[in-house]
């Protein structure tokens, strides 16, 4: 890779990134994207965005992606596949980013990888993803109108979208592998709606497998005290804890919260000089699309005033770049 120092380099391809991309583009600020897995991150393996302002009767996923793909390379932005490795800062101000094995310079960098959910790892959820198997009650719970759900975990955000899914449901097996660990405040709310019988809680059940007919998900199978079980259902929703992707930020100087998640300040600049997070992966994060793509044109203004704000060239990182 070239020694050229970039004017921003942004991690990651999703939806925040491109909206960035787009922003700095048009003010010809050199920009390269680096993807490691698919362009459009988790949106576009979403079978159907309901949400997302402007498609008055939806927009898949993928097609959602690739509209802001190309319209972030319409105006200039590169976009290249390779996994960051580590970032770091010397002395000028200068980051250097490892990328696949090779060093990449940029004057500054935004972070937007993204969290992924965590999994169950039982058959029938990954390849039902957006089809039946949800993880974002305010991003599909709508589709479910009048109909059943199973809900799998037991934490605050389990209850939470549990709660938020009866706006929409007929009724709701929330499934808890152990017992329910939500705050006192939500389970008095959980409560109620299983006085109202919207909701059946069923404590030390363990799901293992999503269960589909003619391609559509009708039940899902567990176990409990080493029985098998089935629960029908029309889908099944998993709020079993979120995975940001900053496994490649360990050992630097960019802080993040008790969840992994990167901690910004009102500028959505980072704890390191010149790095920038937005999205799914930024501490404070609503995990819409529409909000991580708002928060990309926030970051790209404020890239645009860090480059304003400093020497328009700078020397080549030294070899004793530091973290």
């Amino acid at each position: 890779m070239s020694e050229t120092i970039r004017d921003t380099v942004m991690v990651g391809a999703g939806p925040s990134a491109l909206a960035a991309a787009v922003y700095t583009t048009r003010e010809d600020i050199d920009t390269v994207l680096y993807e490691k897995g698919v362009i459009g991150g988790l949106a576009a393996i979403t079978d159907m965005v309901d949400n997302y302002p402007g498609f008055p009767d939806g927009i898949e996923g993928l097609t959602l992606a690739g509209h802001l793909e190309k319209q972030a390379e319409r105006f200039g932005a590169q976009i290249e596949f390779g996994q960051v490795e580590s970032i770091r800062i010397d002395e000028s101000g200068i980051k250097t980013l490892v990328i696949d094995g090779q060093d990449v310079f940029a004057k500054t960098v935004l972070i937007a990888t993204g969290s992924d959910y965590n999994k169950l790892g039982i058959p029938g959820e990954s390849e039902y993803y957006g089809r039946g198997v949800h993880y974002c009650a305010t991003c599909d719970g709508a589709f479910y109108r009048e109909k059943r759900l199973v809900v799998v975990g037991g934490g605050n955000s389990a209850v939470q979208e549990a709660l938020f899914l009866t706006r929409f449901t007929t009724h709701i097996d929330l499934l808890v592998r152990s017992t329910v660990k939500a705050s006192d405040v939500l389970q008095q709310e959980l409560q109620k709606f299983v006085d109202a019988g919207k909701i059946t809680v069923h404590l030390g059940v363990t799901p293992t497998e999503i269960v589909t007919t003619d391609g559509k998900v009708t039940s899902v199978s567990a176990v409990k005290d080493d029985k098998e079980i089935s629960f029908e259902t029309d889908g099944a929703f998993i709020f079993v804890g979120l995975k940001p992707n900053t496994e490649f930020l360990t050992g630097t100087t960019i802080e993040l919260d008790e969840q992994g998640l990167i901690k910004t300040d009102n500028h959505l600049e980072t704890s390191m000089k010149g790095v920038f997070a937005s999205g799914d992966v930024r501490s404070g994060a609503t995990m819409q699309i529409a909000s991580a793509v708002g928060e990309g044109a926030t970051a790209a203004l404020s890239i645009r005033e860090y480059l304003d704000g400093h020497a328009k060239t700078a020397a080549a990182p030294s070899a004793e770049a530091v973290l």
